[in-house]
């Protein structure tokens, strides 16, 4: 079947859950410290050894395509702005990465939007990262899944443990351990209510497929708020040719989250060499008042 080298990239709706004045701003391109969000998920992919990367595109997204795009225009504003390092990472995604673009004509669901990859994705096997999800750590969860797959050859999906009040933001999974960290997946069910699932394994936006779920794909109906819901065919995936799970040890931020997004800029910030350590002090001396 191969090794992963692909990777689809489906962006999320216009505005955000929290900024709704920026109605025409996509949210990928919200920045978090000094890079759009879109950037931090494509360099995850390409640490993890993707080398074709597939964005589906709504309409209005244009703003993601041109920043990955060779471009004068932009590459003058970001140089005039003192932004020479935020250039830097962008030709270094160039330089290691086809990044392709592929419009989403209707949004049918997250579903749709991996099929909409088809025609690049071929018969080989694939990631799928969450535009609005940031991981950070060594190893990144792209590259753990991505390692998983080319050892087993079988799907494998990230999990990770979430608390009663927000198993219904998430698809989650019915596990059984068959090592520690790593699970078999017996069945899935899209944003349920507590009350519906024993199970709080929750997915969190990283995934690696064979291809036979873009044939599951290619026959879904539409479910839950009339798409195709990517979570119902994997449950199909899991009963037909299996499912495995793996959880991570690496940070994870919802960017599309209110909390979320603010938590991603305070803790990449601290990481930051240029604000981290003026960034703490103001933390601590806000703690102290805050007491």
């Amino acid at each position: 079947m191969g090794k992963v080298k692909k990777a689809i990239i489906p962006a999320a709706g216009l505005g955000t859950r929290f900024l709704p004045a920026t109605k025409t701003v996509p949210k990928e391109m919200l920045t978090i410290v000094d890079a759009p969000i879109i950037l931090y998920v494509v360099e995850e992919a390409v640490q993890a050894g993707i080398e074709d990367i597939v964005l589906i595109a709504g309409r209005g997204k244009n703003a993601i395509e041109d920043f990955f795009d060779t471009s004068f225009e932009l590459e003058d504003k970001l140089a005039k702005d003192g932004k020479e390092h935020l250039l830097e990472r962008v030709t270094k995604i160039r330089d290691k990465a086809n990044i392709i673009s592929i419009r989403q004509k209707h949004a049918y669901g997250l579903g749709h939007a991996v099929l909409c990859g088809l025609p690049i994705i071929g018969k080989e096997p694939f990631a799928v990262l969450l535009g609005d999800e940031i991981t950070m750590g060594e190893p990144n969860v792209t590259s753990q899944l991505v390692k998983s797959f080319n050892e087993t050859q079988v799907s494998t999906i990230s999990v990770m443990k979430v608390e009663d009040k927000d198993v219904s933001k998430y698809g989650i999974a019915d596990v059984e351990e068959t090592n520690k960290g790593y699970f078999k997946v017996n069945s899935l069910m899209e944003k349920p209510k507590p009350a519906e699932t024993k199970s709080r394994w929750a997915l969190p936006g990283r995934y690696v497929f064979d291809n036979h779920i873009m044939e599951i794909l290619h026959s879904a109906k539409p479910s839950l708020h009339g798409e195709i819901q990517l979570t119902d065919s994997m449950k199909v995936l899991c009963q037909t040719h299996g499912l495995n799970a793996m959880t991570f040890t690496a940070d994870r931020y919802d960017a599309g989250d209110k909390l979320g997004y603010l938590q991603a800029n305070i803790e990449l910030a601290l990481r930051n060499p240029e604000l981290g350590n003026e960034l703490k002090l103001y933390i601590k001396e806000l703690a102290q008042r805050l007491n």
